[in-house]
């Protein structure tokens, strides 16, 4: 299935993976490249060096296209930036814009420069400062994420930029993928789908409560961060939005802390980091500190089963999804689910 996007990207699929923390690493970005899609790794939660070994990996493992996913305000951006440069990644994707510098440096390089965006203006600015294409994200995804639904979103975007557009937030199947084009987007992205694959390396309990749930249990909170923040419903999620303000700001002292010897930050380069965060997303010093909490308590889930102590960003898709396939059986029954609504679409009645 031939699209802007598979032109764009070298990938033989419209289909992304998109760059989930503690997630994304180099099994399932390597599982969704040799099944032909575009497989992101997901980079804020390592280390520079960190990066550059699952870049290598995955590289080693295949001649697919891959890329990327950058935090545009991180302290150590350029050289991350660098790293792709060096290592060769044809995509890279970025949570918040990246400035206009950073997009004509990796666009000089030769590499595919994919922001992510929530409104339509974010993505008419990425679009006018030289992005390649822009995934835009509906207020069904998982993770931060905004009230625009996807179906009033894409086509929104599509009507105002001139460049390709993936979207994100709600898609499981060729359903999806057909309804995506129809609406103007050359390819769809999918996070929890991907998560909920026998490639993902999330621990086999958080799956199976993933599995368990239903449409009404994935909720969207400011408990953990201040922020908007859709995941599943659960007990320690109820008990966040419980809280006093001061215990929670203590909470994310502590995890701010831990996170710091596991990323290997300076406490210079965190403040750097926060202060950037700050301007970027206009948020006041609590709701900084807040945003601690985020990294640690998705690594409790996600990488150490730990359903009790952690918190699952989740689609409210994840309700509709009731198995566990590979990639390439994922991507190609998406593929085949496409192809065969086309040909059961009517042709359109004429008098």
């Amino acid at each position: 299935m031939r699209t802007a996007l598979t032109d764009l990207t070298g990938v033989r699929h419209p289909i992304v993976q998109t760059g989930m923390g503690w997630v994304a690493g180099p099994r399932l970005v390597t599982a969704t490249a040799r099944a032909g899609a575009l497989g992101i790794l997901a980079s804020a939660t390592m280390t520079t060096d960190e990066l550059r070994r699952a870049v290598r990996e995955v590289a080693s493992r295949t001649d697919a296209p891959f890329g990327v996913n950058l935090r545009a305000d991180a302290s150590d951006a350029r050289a991350r930036v660098r790293i792709l440069i060096e290592e060769g990644v044809r995509v890279a994707s970025f949570a918040l814009a990246p400035t206009r510098d950073l997009i004509a440096e990796l666009k000089d390089a030769g590499v595919v420069v994919i922001p992510s965006a929530g409104a339509r203006r974010h993505a008419e600015k990425v679009a006018a400062w030289g992005a390649d294409a822009v995934l835009v994200q509906g207020g069904e995804g998982g993770g931060h994420t905004g009230e625009i639904a996807t179906t009033v979103l894409v086509p929104q975007v599509a009507d105002a930029v001139d460049i390709p557009v993936i979207a994100a937030g709600g898609f499981h199947d060729g359903r999806g993928l057909v309804a995506a084009l129809a609406l103007g987007a050359s390819g769809i992205a999918m996070g929890t789908r991907f998560l909920l694959t026998s490639d993902s390396t999330v621990p086999d309990p958080v799956k199976a409560r993933y599995l368990a749930a239903t449409v009404t249990d994935v909720t969207v909170t400011r408990a953990v961060d201040g922020l908007p923040h859709r995941m599943l419903r659960t007990e320690l999620v109820t008990a966040l939005e419980r809280r006093g303000r001061v215990r929670a700001l203590l909470t994310a002292l502590w995890h701010a802390a831990r996170f710091r010897r596991l990323s290997g930050l300076s406490r210079t380069a965190m403040l750097r980091d926060a202060r950037a965060l700050r301007a970027g997303r206009e948020l006041s010093w609590s709701q900084v500190l807040l945003a601690a909490n985020t990294p640690m308590l998705l690594r409790a889930a996600m990488v150490e089963g730990r359903t009790d102590l952690g918190v699952m960003a989740s689609g409210q898709v994840a309700g509709a999804i009731t198995d566990l396939p590979s990639c390439a059986e994922l991507v190609s029954r998406v593929i085949d689910e496409a192809e065969a609504t086309l040909r059961r679409l009517p042709p359109p009645h004429r008098t």
